[in-house]
């Protein structure tokens, strides 16, 4: 038993020696890497279904669509149809029963095409929006007034009310308008892939072709026309499905490095050029010597038989010492 129970320890000691031996990597990388849905989403504006069940006088259906170009940027378009009776009461300046001055019908289809920017940053797998985008809309529609009465002020022949003109249709078609919105919205993922979305938009009236002897005071798509103002606002509530096409990572952009650039003094201009001097490798240290400091030793020619010796071979002085 005990021989087991030391090859254990030994099996452990070697473990923890390999695991300390093994550098530590301090700037570890993520290596999982999460693909994002690409695909076209489509689906309806609920408002339109809801309100045509609501009000007798208007049916309408829209048609709701985006597909995913890059991370933030996505291409959108609308394609609906309209059809919206309005009656014009009578304004509080006439004394008269409550009515109408007359009633019309405007009809018609209408496109919207532009772009939709993401500015929500999504935590790990959410697919939701929170964008703001443009549209380029153009509607084309007809106008048909119902019936219309004659305004009058004397009321003396009519006391409650005002004279019927004519209650034939009078239909005015080939009409058209175009428009520019500006649109900031959410888009939310309820369930995978289903999402809900809400939108509000200003539209800015660009042409707008009004018939003869009447006034367009409703353009499927850009909602009521008020008179002296090219505003319009509108809204819509879709729910959309997304069909995913392929998937694609979202890689980061890289951080630029910093580029070091030299200082004006390194930098070779006109007033500091650059010295040319060739560089010695083996530079020596020369100290200028004054040559006039200099005293030249006279050199002794006199032969050895001249200096005067002792009979030991010793140099006398001249005192013969």
């Amino acid at each position: 038993m005990s021989r087991y129970f030391i090859s254990l320890l030994l099996l452990l000691g070697y473990a923890l020696g390999s695991a300390q031996d093994r550098p530590i990597d301090l700037n570890r990388k993520d290596t999982i890497e999460y693909k994002q849905p690409y695909g076209l989403r489509a689906g309806i504006d609920m408002s339109r279904i809801l309100v045509s069940f609501l009000e007798d006088n208007y049916t309408g259906l829209e048609i709701v669509g985006d597909y995913r170009l890059t991370q933030k940027l996505y291409v959108a378009a609308e394609l609906g149809n309209e059809k919206k009776t309005i009656g014009v009461g009578l304004g509080k300046e006439v004394e008269s029963v409550e009515g109408e001055l007359y009633n019309f019908t405007a009809s018609g289809s209408y496109i919207k095409a532009g772009i939709d920017y993401n500015t929500y940053g999504n935590w790990y797998g959410e697919q939701n929006m929170i964008f703001i985008g443009g549209r380029l809309a153009y509607s084309t529609f007809s106008q048909t007034v119902n019936d219309y009465k004659i305004f009058d002020t004397n009321r003396y022949w009519n006391p409650e009310d005002f004279g019927f003109g004519s209650t034939q249709e009078m239909e005015f078609k080939g009409l058209h308008a175009t428009w520019l919105e500006f649109v900031v919205g959410i888009k939310a993922e309820m369930v995978k892939n289903l999402y809900f979305g809400a939108s509000v938009r200003l539209g800015f009236l660009v042409s707008n072709k009004d018939p003869d002897n009447f006034q367009n005071q409703f353009i499927p798509g850009f909602n009521k026309v008020t008179e002296g103002s090219k505003f319009g606002v509108g809204y819509n509530y879709s729910i959309t499905y997304l069909i995913p096409f392929y998937k694609k990572a979202n890689v980061p952009k890289e951080k630029k490095k910093e580029e070091i650039t030299p200082s004006s003094e390194e930098v070779p201009t006109d007033e500091n050029p650059i010295d040319e001097t060739p560089i010695d490798e083996n530079p020596i240290d020369e100290i200028p010597i004054d040559e006039s400091l200099i005293e030249e030793t006279p050199i002794n020619e006199t032969p050895d038989e001249d200096i005067p010796m002792d009979d030991d071979g010793v140099l006398q002085n001249d005192k013969g010492l």
